[in-house]
Order: structure tokens, then C-alpha cells, then sequence
């Protein structure tokens, strides 16, 4: 069993950490959160005996074999940059890390730590029915572009309304919608067709500084893939890959794969899918259990490199539309 730290105690850390102890295979033992109320309740609630206000302390003092990470994603790279120097193993909320030197330093580190293993957390890379759609889209006669869509009003956009910039729509912190939503579908693009030759985003900025929603467009030889993605907004469509005879639709979108169908030229529809699990964390908590127990580095390497592609072309991304980070100066 491996023992769990975590920093940050919001929605996603809890359904994290449900995730990880519903496989029986995780005990949470540290929590660390900027006030002592909410480390404590989070420990209290999960039975974990250690809480930390200090990260320092966090690090030098927690019995933790492994750390995840759900913090603001400006922090990320220094917390798991401090966790690799402990010695501890990091899985890091998605988007990992800010830019391309965020990404190479903390690569370099581990190249110096190969005992260590560092993961993002994308969590449906993970599910069965996100590889069921790349083994389709492999045994389609011609791929001729997809629409990929993940497009969810979030509740602190109101605070943007208000005249206010909450972390998640400020670039101090590395928000908006291409990091925190579009993320997802620059992870299946990359994983289904590998790096784009070209990209353009056409964001919608906000007056924060980051994008609220918008349209990119990866161009591979032969076809294009467009992302439709936000956060002041909500789509109802479907994603769609195109073959040259037969269509795969995921359903409700890119992101949460609960189907998977490919339409036949005669009009005619299979299901490929599986049902899709209650908790959509669980199978990243398995994969990652098993490559640290497993010592299988291999794997490990190649959901890195993965992880590396994903944030150059993030950064890429923004680059076209003119976004830019607090942690990008002196990049």
C-alpha cells in the first residue's frame, strides 16, 4: 500500500483521494493546506494523521511515498520541484506546469532522480474507453480530421463578471480555458494523432488577462483537428473523428468519454464503449499504483513524454493567441 500526501483540499483533491482509497490500495497519511481548519477537516474526514501548514515541513517531515498535487497551476512547478528534491513521488494535477521550461527543468531533475516517478494527472487518458477510441480511429480506412469538444460554464466565472479574477481566470496563476479545459483535448489529439505540424487559437480573451473559451486548430498532414473549448459556456455537442466512410462520435464530449460509436456507411451504429465508472479518477490511480510498485519506468517515460508534447503545444498554443503568464517572463 502506498501512503498519500496531498496538497490543496478543493473538489478534485477529495475526489482524488476517494478515488485512490476505493482501490484499496492507497492510505492517505498528509494533507498540507494554507490554513490548519481545512487540512485538519480533509484529515479528519479521510483518517490521514498528519496535517501541515508549513510545505517545508510538508516535505521534510510527512511519511508519504507519494504526493499529488491540486494547487493553483502556477504553483505546481515548484511544489513538485520540492517534492522530487525529498525524494517523494509526484502526481501532478493537469496542466502540469506552466511552459516548456517549467517542463524541461522538472524532466531534467528526474533524469538526476530515476528512482522517481512524475505523472499528470489526465485522468481520462487513463479510461478504458479513451484507448477503445484510439483503437478505432486505427481501424478507420482514412482519417480525415475531428471537432473535439469540452466546453462547461464554471460557477467562478460569475466572479469575473463581478469585476473580480478568481485563480483559475488570471494569468498570475496560469489559468483560463485552454489550461484548465482545453488540456483535455490537446491530450487526445496528441495521443490519437500524434504532434500537429501547425497551430492557431482563436480565443475569446477576458478582461483578466486569459481566455474565457475558444477555437484552435491542429493541422496534421492531410486533415485538421479542431478543439471547441470554454469556460463561459456550455456545449452540448458531441466529438466527432472522420473517416472516409464511417464516423466515431464520443459522447457527452471529449473529455467525459461515457460512449463511444462509430456510425457505419449504411447508417447503422455500433457501440463501442464501456460503461464508464462512477469515479472518473480511479483508473489513474490504478495506472499510477501500478507503475510505481511495478518500477516500470517504461511506462512511465512514455506518459512523460506525452506530458511534454501536450504542454509544448499549450504553449504553443497561447503563444498564437498572445497569452501570457507571470511564469513565462524570462522564458
Amino acid at each position: 500500500m502506498l501512503k498519500l500526501g496531498i496538497i490543496g483540499t478543493n473538489w478534485i483533491t477529495e475526489q482524488f483521494i476517494q478515488a485512490a482509497l476505493s482501490t484499496k490500495k492507497y492510505q492517505l497519511t498528509s494533507v498540507y493546506s494554507r490554513t490548519e481548519e481545512k487540512a485538519q477537516q480533509v484529515a479528519t474526514k479521510y483518517e490521514a494523521g498528519e496535517v501541515f501548514t508549513s510545505l517545508a515541513d510538508f516535505f521534510a517531515q510527512g511519511s508519504f511515498d507519494v504526493v499529488y498535487i491540486a494547487s493553483p497551476n502556477s504553483l505546481h512547478f515548484e511544489q513538485a520541484k520540492a517534492a522530487l528534491e525529498a525524494g517523494k513521488n509526484v502526481i501532478v494535477e493537469k496542466p502540469a506546469f506552466s511552459n516548456p521550461t517549467e517542463m524541461a527543468t522538472i524532466t531534467a531533475l528526474l533524469a538526476k532522480k530515476p528512482q522517481l516517478f512524475l505523472f499528470e494527472g489526465a485522468r481520462h487518458v487513463y479510461e478504458p474507453n479513451f484507448q477503445i477510441t484510439k483503437q478505432a480511429i486505427q481501424t478507420l480506412d482514412q482519417v480525415q480530421g475531428a471537432t473535439l469538444v469540452y466546453m462547461k460554464y464554471s460557477s467562478r466565472y460569475d466572479q469575473v463578471l463581478a469585476g473580480k479574477t478568481p485563480n483559475i481566470f488570471s494569468p498570475k496563476f496560469s489559468g483560463g480555458s485552454l489550461q484548465d479545459l482545453g488540456v483535455y483535448v490537446v491530450y487526445d489529439a496528441v495521443s490519437w494523432f500524434g504532434v500537429p505540424d501547425d497551430v492557431h487559437y482563436f480565443a475569446n480573451l477576458l478582461p483578466t488577462g486569459v481566455d474565457g473559451r475558444g477555437t484552435a486548430i491542429l493541422t496534421y498532414p492531410g486533415f485538421n483537428v479542431t478543439l471547441i473549448f470554454g469556460k463561459n459556456a456550455t456545449s452540448y455537442l458531441p466529438s466527432e473523428i472522420y473517416g472516409l466512410h464511417e464516423t466515431l462520435v464520443l459522447a457527452p464530449n471529449a473529455a467525459d468519454l461515457a460512449q463511444v460509436t462509430r456510425y457505419q456507411p449504411d447508417g447503422k451504429t455500433v457501440e463501442l464503449g464501456e460503461p464508464a465508472d462512477e469515479n472518473p479518477m480511479t483508473h489513474e490511480a490504478e495506472a499510477f499504483y501500478s507503475m510505481m510498485t511495478t518500477q516500470d519506468h517504461q511506462m512511465a517515460n512514455s506518459a512523460l513524454k506525452t506530458s511534454q508534447a501536450v504542454n509544448q503545444v499549450l504553449f504553443k498554443l497561447r503563444q498564437s493567441a498572445g497569452i501570457e503568464f507571470a511564469a513565462d517572463q524570462g522564458n
